[in-house]
């Protein structure tokens, strides 16, 4: 079987506008999640979301057309740094994925728009994709079981290599959704942590680049898997099964042992349900001891993003011997133990796990190792 490498990424978010800035970012403990006003409807609330100037001097630096909808531009200008470095061949993936795309647009009548196809077609031809761009959503996961899948492709020898884009923004159809769940958090997100009150939400675009080509600074994807609980739309399995099985199928794939993953980043999202089902999937993985973090702290929850960015600042973690510590938490709050980190570590780190759960029962599992 092939092996598949972390070629180059880039992630735009309200703390940084490369994969450098974010992870120094989160390395300092900064946090973007702020109190705001999305709606006046929906009253205040804590999310993190761009800076409108800073966003928009950037998108004029890379010459992205205003003609563009603002979740199209936050996708090209992800992209934009990995393509002008290596442009895609007649037999390179872009794998476009996002959980509501511009769904801004209904606000306008301007139904076509809305199409999260229609959004990848725009993004395909503005870097001259010669094959079809690949559209995936699927809840909270979106993100990392993109870089899963188009892992596979590779693999199968159907693509020479893969871009993968996933965004999301904030907006009122999402945070009404939150908010008819009771799940917002009144305070920046907390995750894992005693006094958790639920979700931040964030908006934040993220892209890399994988391939067969090795070299000192790649990553291997090393295994993944993806196996959905069939519990219930908006509600984990209490037992924590899919998230458990997706990271059994994982190890099995990588052929090692619980013992050999060095640093876990979970999904992490500060609700009551979400949290103590992934502390249960992680003991009953025998990882109970394993230091974990989130950087939903960090960000907020940001949707199809979340899980791909996340895994970039994992693959940084991996690179710089660096484990990250997870924003927010001081206090255990679930009821089996997990070693979340109050602080960054300095630590040798070969293996690790990136996990992500979403609505419909949806959960992903994914290991990077050192090459």
């Amino acid at each position: 079987m092939k092996k598949v490498y972390l070629q180059d990424s880039n992630i735009l978010s309200p703390l940084g506008f490369t994969t450098a800035a974010n992870f120094d970012a989160v390395f300092a403990g900064e946090t973007s999640i702020k109190e705001h006003s999305i709606h006046s409807k929906l009253g205040n609330s804590y999310v993190s979301i761009f800076d409108q100037d800073r966003l928009a001097n950037l998108f004029n630096q890379l010459g992205i057309s205003n003609d563009s909808s603002r979740i199209e531009k936050l996708a090209i200008a992800a992209l934009k740094p990995l393509i002008d470095k290596k442009a895609p061949g007649r037999k390179s993936l872009l794998v476009v994925t996002t959980t509501k795309g511009n769904i801004k647009a209904l606000a306008d009548s301007d139904e076509l728009n809305t199409y999260i196809p229609s959004l990848a077609k725009h993004i395909s031809n503005y870097f001259g994709f010669v094959t079809e761009p690949l559209t995936l959503s699927n809840a909270c996961v979106s993100g990392l079981m993109a870089l899963s899948l188009a892992k596979r492709y590779i693999q199968m020898g159907m693509f020479d290599d893969a871009y993968i884009v996933a965004f999301d923004e904030v907006s009122t159809f999402v945070q009404s959704g939150f908010q008819s769940f009771q799940a917002i958090s009144t305070e920046a997100c907390r995750p894992y942590d005693a006094l958790r009150k639920g979700v931040s939400l964030g908006e934040a675009a993220t892209a890399c680049y994988i391939s067969t080509e090795k070299n000192s600074d790649s990553i291997q994807i090393a295994a993944d898997s993806s196996i959905n609980d069939a519990n219930h739309i908006s509600g984990p399995s209490r037992t924590g099964e899919g998230l458990f099985l997706s990271i059994q199928k994982a190890m099995q794939e990588a052929d090692i042992s619980a013992d050999e993953i060095d640093y876990i980043v979970g999904h992490g999202t500060a609700t009551l349900y979400n949290d103590e089902m992934e502390a249960i999937a992680f003991n009953r993985a025998g990882l109970r001891n394993t230091p974990l973090a989130s950087y939903k702290g960090n960000y907020g929850h940001t949707l199809a993003a979340s899980g791909l960015l996340e895994c970039i600042l994992m693959a940084t973690c991996l690179r710089k011997d660096t484990l990250l510590a997870s924003k927010g938490f001081e206090t255990l709050g679930t009821s089996e133990y997990i070693n979340v980190l109050v602080n960054n570590m300095q630590a040798p780190i070969r293996t690790a796990l990136k996990t992500a759960s979403g609505f419909g029962g949806s959960n992903t599992a994914l290991l990077l190792m050192k090459s």
